[in-house]
């Protein structure tokens, strides 16, 4: 973790405009405060592109780049969104992951490895990178094409070798590990630079100031201005880590919590604040660092702690060797692993209408940006609930040869005995499936052969009948006894018989048309007809 992350977050500076050396403390601190507070087994925090980008737009006019004025404004930033993420804590707003199915969380993740892979390809090549957006990254690597530097490319080759080769040897291997040590080394002795091969350069040492920023004015409107820039760093904060941590947690069939969570990324941020760093985030490119190597639990990060403060000590003359191209590499591979072609195969299987949910998400992460990805991802998982309970898959019951009661699709307008016909709604009943619950009913009634003379919902699946459900039942009690159909209730949860009385439906069908079980309603339905 700590040899491949820690290059990879002082590219992220860059994006940033902070210093190079604060790529580093982002996964000091920060990083061993969520592994402390955090809920996730898995969740890795550290910079991330998109918090970075969202950053570097807000505080465009406030400072110069790099700047103490600049790096203050950012600890102050994030200090800000901490606020956010303990305030959403407070009032448990950590429900929201709990909207995000795994057929979206599939199509997120590999959304997130094709945009990583995408963006690597042009250090991999040594060539001037697009912009932003990866249509036009790609569409600018294959412009400069011919401007390839062949030592860069090699190194390239030589590095996705070495991992993928000591991959098929041993999964228990350091490929990355070794590449990068193995490019140190050839960088110095080669001296890849000469070759047009670019390199990190000098990174300092030292460790961090802690302390509440200063040394930048802070005026209502530029707190006004800084707000709300933490607000937005806040919503893609909670969404993607959420998203990323429900990923894993889904993997390894595990628990987390969201709120807990929410704890922890704030603590990190208020770390990230008092040690002269930047927003902080989880991050799915580290998380699969740490899951590839085999890591699995927070022990793993705060290792990397301690090695990142080692380096920060002694080890910062060497990175300073480090071919771009070599993190560039490593980073290819991790968003080539995030790829889930298996899971998308087996949805597209199993499920087809719910593969174009994925592949939309994929889609809009890949062409548009991860945040917006996300908060897709959100809205179709909801749309796709919505769609389960608008249009539920309700059946009939009747009695089989052992004299059991058995489902049988709605088509077939069985029937109990003959008169009687048990209709069972297996959602609960709310505003959206009342109208489709009503045209049903209606169509049992008027193809019923022989004609009914009750009919009786099974509410073993219904949960919860809202304000507009209670009218609709209301208002099919008048519209059955317009037929001269009786409309009688079994299995109804104490719950949902609360629910109804509130609503005056009770009321409205009688005690005596609410009975405990199946059998009993047959008992009365054949003790009526005899009564005639």
């Amino acid at each position: 973790m700590a040899a491949l992350a820690v290059p990879e977050v002082m590219g992220y500076t860059k994006i940033a405009g902070m210093p190079v050396v604060t790529g580093l403390y982002t996964i000091l601190i920060p990083t061993a405060l969520f592994a402390l507070f955090g809920s996730s087994r898995h969740l890795v925090v550290g910079a991330d592109s998109a918090t970075s980008a969202i950053m570097a737009a807000g505080l465009v006019g406030l400072a110069t780049t790099e700047s103490p004025e600049y790096v203050a404004y950012a600890g102050i930033l994030a200090l800000l969104t901490a606020v956010f993420l303990i305030v959403a804590r407070m009032i448990k707003l950590g429900f929201l992951a709990d909207f995000l199915s795994r057929t979206v969380l599939i199509g997120f993740l590999t959304g997130v490895g094709i945009q990583v892979a995408i963006g690597q390809i042009s250090e991999m090549l040594g060539i001037s990178g697009g912009e932003n957006g990866s249509v036009q990254k790609l569409a600018n690597d294959f412009q400069h094409l011919g401007q390839t530097n062949l030592w860069t490319l090699g190194i390239s080759i030589a590095v996705l070798v070495i991992i993928i080769g000591s991959r098929m040897k041993s999964k228990k291997m350091p490929g990355p590990l070794i590449a990068v040590i193995g490019a140190i080394a050839a960088s110095y002795f080669l001296d890849f630079a000469s070759h047009g091969v670019s390199v990190l350069g000098v990174v300092p040492g030292g460790l961090p100031n802690l302390g509440l920023p200063t040394g930048a004015p802070l005026t209502p409107t530029i707190l006004g201005q800084l707000a709300a820039t933490a607000f937005s760093i806040f919503v893609v904060i909670l969404a993607q880590s959420a998203a990323t941590s429900r990923a894993y947690a889904t993997r390894y069939s595990e628990n987390f919590s969201e709120n807990i969570d929410l704890i922890g990324l704030g603590l990190a941020n208020v770390g990230a604040g008092l040690s002269a760093t930047f927003v902080v985030n989880g991050s799915p490119t580290k998380t699969q660092m740490v899951d590839s190597a085999g890591g699995r639990s927070q022990l793993s990060t705060l290792t990397t702690s301690v090695i990142v403060l080692i380096v920060l000590l002694f080890l910062t003359k060497p990175l300073a060797y480090i071919p771009n191209a070599v993190l560039a590499s490593v980073v290819f591979l991790i968003g080539v692993e995030l790829v889930d072609i298996e899971g998308m195969h087996k949805i597209l299987a199993q499920r087809p209408a719910e593969f174009w949910v994925a592949l939309i998400t994929t889609a809009v992460v890949v062409f548009i940006g991860v945040e917006q990805g996300i908060l897709l991802a959100m809205v179709l998982s909801i749309l796709i609930h919505t769609r389960h309970g608008y249009k539920p898959k309700n059946s009939v019951l009747k009695v089989n040869n052992a004299g059991l009661f058995k489902a049988a699709p709605v088509s077939s307008h069985a029937q109990v005995v003959p008169g009687l016909m048990v209709y069972r709604f297996n959602h609960s009943m709310y505003y959206a499936n009342a109208e489709f619950f009503t045209q049903e009913v209606l169509d049992q009634v008027n193809q019923a052969a022989p004609p009914l003379s009750w009919l009786c919902i099974d509410g073993i699946a219904i949960d919860e009948v809202d304000f507009s459900a209670a009218a609709t039942l209301a208002e099919m009690v008048h519209l059955l006894r317009e037929r001269n159909v009786k409309l009688v209730l079994t299995e109804i949860d104490d719950n949902v018989r609360a629910e109804l009385d509130r609503s005056e439906v009770t009321e409205l069908i009688g005690e005596d048309a609410i009975f405990d079980t199946l059998e009993d309603v047959v008992d009365a339905y054949r003790k009526a007809n005899l009564s005639k």
